[in-house]
């Protein structure tokens, strides 16, 4: 999120994030590349809102403006030789559409339609592949075989600007989910549902106020301070965390800014699990709300965990953007979008996707991300809406192996456009932040154990809080040694069940590496602890 305009390269490929037809464009995968002067966006079909569809964009610059999309299953001649598509022109002219099959075990085929003239939609145009023509010389032929890339031009060969939409793009095959789960996730291990009024808990986030450019302030030309003050992050009377963004001069760190924001984060940090936060968004003009992880190891001076773990730079540590609303000014008000940052692929990058809401403003909704060893799905409302699953797995596609913590924030102006001058404040309430992974019913004990014990914040003052999920009745003791093994606190939890939260206050104690050893049913768990 926070490094967006600072990349201005844009990487073309996409690493094998196809998706199979048939298209109704519910879903971001479903994405084509444009090419030669021309947009893909999502939009809604103008007589149903409820309905999304694809919008291609001529800018009229080349002849042969268009799109294209890979495939995850191949489209089948000898399955089905016809295709078919729903149109809607905007002005009343008549069109020509090309579909061309690429990519396939014979000669690139394509076929053309006319539409024609009076505007709206036209439904059900079929592209009849036994009529077909061989792309490289339009000789006829009755095309037969599997082709594993689609592309379309809208008035092919000639250069004429315009803005249409596309629906329900099919080739007769059945449609499946490709957002659909493979690990659920649902043991709590970790969450704020911020019942206590007032500053936020504090144990449990960490204000980032250091600016990541000294003399400048922070990425893509984002024109706020962050603050630890609470007129900027508080939690209200009726249990909501309020991150509030301030029109207000602010000086800090030699620099004078026009916005005041906050930027928490997480002293809890996890591999593997679903994360999901319950929330209203800032909708104004040049307003930037997040919810996002970083890879633990981000030497990010200023970050919670630089001082301990910031071994790797972005975005090799890996970027997980859950939720960003705003930074694509002229999409609708109520589109929010998801991304990966990884070494191959960040900035402008095509592992991205989004979907619409309703009322982001005044109306509660859960984002949501499953992040297994295997995919990373976003979700809106349990609604999985883009799905990251790089062919191969590696530390340019995949730093997504260790640890990530959670960050909220409201950014203002930059990438997200300018913001209104009527603007005074704006907040993202927050109602929850829940973090569960694996239930421990069906793996051995000691990788139970893994699951079920936490310890946060880390590194900490000497006061940490102790999360326990345990399936099953056990005996459960405590006890922290140092790096010469000797105890130096020791408690008998006694028996729990369920979820048990205890906060641990070591005293006067010195910094330095301890050792926190749970002892689960006589079998032990050790986690490192940094005291500072």
């Amino acid at each position: 999120m926070k490094f967006l305009a600072l990349i201005l390269s844009i990487l073309s490929f996409s690493l094998g994030f196809a998706q199979s037809l048939p298209f109704d464009f519910s879903s971001s995968n479903q994405n084509f590349v444009a090419f030669a002067g021309t947009n893909f966006s999502f939009n809604t079909d103008p007589n149903n809102g409820a309905n999304p569809v694809a919008q291609f964009f001529n800018d009229g610059s080349d002849p042969w403006q268009g799109f294209t999309k890979d495939l995850a299953s191949p489209i089948d001649l000898g399955f089905q030789n016809t295709l078919s598509l729903n149109f809607y022109g905007f002005d009343p002219n008549a069109h020509n559409i090309v579909m061309k099959l690429e990519n396939g075990v014979n000669p690139n085929v394509q076929v053309t339609v006319n539409v024609p003239a009076g505007g709206g939609w036209t439904d059900s145009i079929v592209f009849d592949f036994s009529n077909a023509v061989y792309s490289s010389n339009g000789s006829p032929v009755n095309a037969t075989g599997t082709y594993n890339k689609l592309t379309i031009f809208i008035d092919g060969g000639v250069a004429t600007p315009g803005t249409y939409l596309v629906d329900d793009i099919s080739d007769g095959t059945a449609a499946t989910n490709p957002n659909t789960l493979d690990v659920i996730y649902s043991t709590l291990v970790w969450q704020d549902e911020f019942n206590t009024p007032g500053p936020i808990n504090a144990l449990n986030w960490h204000h980032q106020t250091q600016v990541l450019f000294p003399g400048f302030g922070w990425a893509n030309n984002e024109e706020q301070h962050y603050t630890n003050r609470i007129e900027n992050s508080f939690v209200d009377n009726a249990g909501f965390l309020h991150i509030v963004a301030r029109d207000e001069t602010f000086t800090d760190q030699g620099l004078t800014k026009n916005y005041t924001s906050a930027r928490l984060n997480s002293k809890f940090a996890f591999t593997y699990g679903r994360v999901d936060v319950r929330a209203k968004l800032p909708i104004e003009a040049g307003t930037w709300p997040a919810i996002w992880m970083l890879g633990k190891n981000i030497n990010e001076n200023g970050g919670y965990w630089d001082a301990n773990f910031g071994t790797t730079s972005w975005p090799a540590c890996g970027e997980l953007d859950i939720m960003e609303h705003g930074i694509f000014p002229g999409q609708s008000i109520d589109y929010i979008n998801s991304a990966i940052h990884t070494p191959c692929c960040y900035g402008g990058n095509p592992n991205q996707g989004g979907t619409l809401a309703t009322d982001l403003a005044n109306s509660f909704h859960v984002y949501s991300i499953n992040w297994s060893p295997n995919q990373i799905t976003f979700l809106l409302d349990d609604v999985g809406f883009y799905t990251y699953n790089p062919a191969v797995k590696n530390g340019d596609t995949w730093p997504f192996f260790e640890d990530q913590y959670i960050l909220l924030n409201v950014a203002m102006g930059g990438i997200a456009g300018a913001v209104d001058p009527s603007f005074t404040e704006s907040p993202m309430i927050v109602d929850y932040v829940r973090v569960y992974q694996n239930s421990t019913a069906n793996i051995d004990e000691q990788e139970s154990l893994e699951n079920s014990i936490q310890v946060y914040p880390n590194p900490n003052n000497g006061t940490f809080a102790l999360n326990l999920s345990l399936p099953q009745k056990a005996q459960v003791e405590l006890f922290v040694t140092n790096e010469l093994g000797q105890k130096i606190y020791t408690s008998q939890l006694g028996e729990i069940i369920g979820n048990k939260l205890e906060s641990i206050d070591l005293g006067a104690i010195e910094s330095g590496i301890y050792f926190v050893t749970v002892v689960v049913n006589e079998t032990p768990h050790v986690s490192k602890l940094v005291v500072k």
